[in-house]
């Protein structure tokens, strides 16, 4: 009998839950749909935050990718192990991880890294470490255009972009904006949005090259915009989620045409009441920084009502005369991807409704070697 889903696992006997698996074909067809969407795939600078693994990062190499982005100092080592052409720690690191930092570098000399600053005093500091190690850091200087978390505002930016340029050890190669405050479902004023914040940017391009220096490599968006940045011209696009996919997005960003590529798959492993069930699937095997009703959606049984939710279970309503039982599986597709993969020292890879193997999320560690 032919299986009526994509998610189907027929094996399921050989999976204990909670557990998260991936579908290398599907990844495999969202790493294209960017590159299709980019236009040229050396635009492409993804984020590795989502993944997590050498295996997908290989995936996205031999699609012709060469420049990532990542968050910390193990996806760093990651992407190294790899040997990733160019890496992008879209971090300011200050002292002790700015060590470990200088240590990648020194570790991995086939992967070029950089680093992103927004103040003086952080500049000064890699200089220092620069100099002390006799190399030269590549960094960019990071632009807040609205999500006020790091970054100096782009009018400000140009005495910074000065300052660290005349720095010994440092070697300025442009901009990082990322504007992951803006999500609108509308694409239009997703669009309208996401142009203003970049005109920001333009604008200290602009001065950057009045002022006497080169044009600037400019680093912008995330998943959200993808699509918006992905029409301009000379700059690199960062996205991440689009490896894996997400409901959240799926809802968010209907008009990116990406497949929902990684799953947890859960069981019912108890009956409280005749319409209350319990499941496998608690805050340690979901992100649950959403609301509990924007956690998980259940592919194969999406009647289900979510009641509460703690460390190792899910409490759930199911309608009159349901036929669910202890021991049914699940098939869960989580609203934020990226901190449940976090949650995972594995990912179950599922190839023609088969388990065929797994994939190992290192860079979910703080610390692999380095």
């Amino acid at each position: 009998m032919a299986n009526p889903h994509w998610y189907t696992i027929n094996n399921t006997d050989e999976l204990d839950t909670p557990a998260l698996v991936v579908y290398p074909h599907r990844i495999k067809q969202n790493i294209d749909m960017a590159v299709y969407t980019v236009g040229d795939v050396y635009r492409l600078r993804p984020h590795v935050k989502t993944f997590k693994s050498g295996a997908a990062a290989q995936l996205e190499m031999d699609a012709g990718i060469t420049k990532f982005k990542c968050a910390t100092i193990a996806e760093a080592e990651m992407l190294g192990m790899c040997k990733a052409p160019d890496v992008l720690f879209a971090y300011q690191p200050n002292e002790p991880k700015l060590n470990r930092f200088i240590k990648l570098i020194l570790t991995y000399p086939g992967t070029k890294f950089s680093c992103l600053i927004d103040n003086e005093l952080s500049a000064s500091k890699i200089s220092e470490s620069a100099k002390a190690n006799n190399i030269i850091v590549d960094i960019y200087i990071d632009l807040n255009v609205g999500m006020d978390r790091t970054g100096i505002k782009p009018e400000d930016a140009l005495p910074l972009y000065r300052f660290a340029n005349d720095l010994p050890g440092i070697n300025v190669l442009g901009l990082h904006a990322y504007d992951g405050h803006i999500s609108d479902l509308d694409i239009n004023i997703r669009t309208e949005k996401c142009n203003a914040a970049y005109d920001r940017v333009l604008k200290l391009k602009q001065h950057l090259i009045e002022a006497g220096y080169p044009e600037p490599i400019i680093i912008a968006g995330g998943s959200p915009s993808f699509p918006i940045h992905a029409r301009r011209k000379n700059i690199q696009c960062s996205p991440g989620t689009f490896i894996y996919w997400d409901r959240g997005y799926a809802l968010t960003c209907p008009e990116q045409n990406f497949l929902i590529a990684a799953l947890v798959i859960a069981r019912i492993i108890s009956v409280i009441s005749e319409n209350v069930l319990c499941i496998d699937l608690g805050h340690k095997s979901v992100a649950s920084e959403n609301v509990l009703e924007k956690r998980i959606h259940f592919l194969n049984a999406p009647d289900l009502k979510m009641l509460s939710q703690s460390e190792e279970h899910l409490v759930v309503e199911a309608a009159e005369g349901h036929h669910y039982k202890i021991g049914d599986v699940l098939y869960c597709a989580p609203y934020h991807i990226c901190p449940t993969v976090a949650l995972y020292e594995r990912a179950i890879t599922i190839e023609n409704f088969e388990i065929t193997g797994e994939w190992k999320n290192i860079a979910r560690d703080r610390k692999i070697n380095i």
